[in-house]
């Protein structure tokens, strides 16, 4: 019996030594957020909002230029259902960097966008383009979804509507 012991004792042992030393593969859940990001990109096009927004998190955070921040997928699917309903909207982006933490378990990427939308106010089309950061999260089946996914114009706003000329008083006679 206390040879039993022992050995379910060392048994234990070497499985935990093994499963803190498991190494990631960050280059293969690098290569695999990049996979996703393309994709996300094809869903884009395809203006299908529940594609787009299966990329999030419940819980995600959605930050764009010109817009409050959007929380929750509920939120953001709002969001997206506006912005595609615009027949002129195209999105599309590219990372440039990508990095996996060492535990496997977050990462993020930044990158580089265009958009192409109809501006509300005026109706005419605009073109712009800017930077991206993008967190991840890998959830419990493996997939990596955007935790928080934020994006920086870099095209200056339009300057502001001009003042109204002021008033001139009313002469009395």
């Amino acid at each position: 019996m206390k040879q039993y012991a022992t050995l379910c004792a060392m048994t234990a042992m070497v499985l935990f030594a093994t499963a803190c030393n498991q190494s990631v593969d960050r280059e293969a859940e690098a290569k695999a957020i990049q996979t996703n990001e393309a994709q996300w990109v094809q869903d884009f096009a395809s203006k299908d909002p529940e594609k787009i927004v299966a990329h999030y998190t419940d819980d995600a955070t959605l930050m764009t230029p010109g817009s409050p921040a959007s929380s929750g997928k509920d939120a953001i699917r709002n969001g997206i259902k506006q912005m595609v309903a615009d027949p002129a909207m195209s999105l599309k982006f590219q990372s440039s960097r990508v990095e996996v933490a060492k535990s496997g378990d977050v990462a993020y990427t930044q990158g580089t966008y265009t958009l192409t939308m109809t501006d509300p106010q005026t109706k005419q089309v605009i073109n712009d383009h800017g930077s991206y950061v993008t967190t991840y999260r890998k959830e419990p089946d493996g997939t990596w979804k955007c935790v928080s996914d934020i994006a920086t114009s870099e095209v200056p706003p339009p300057p502001p509507p001009p003042a109204p000329e002021p008033s001139k008083p009313a002469k009395h006679k």
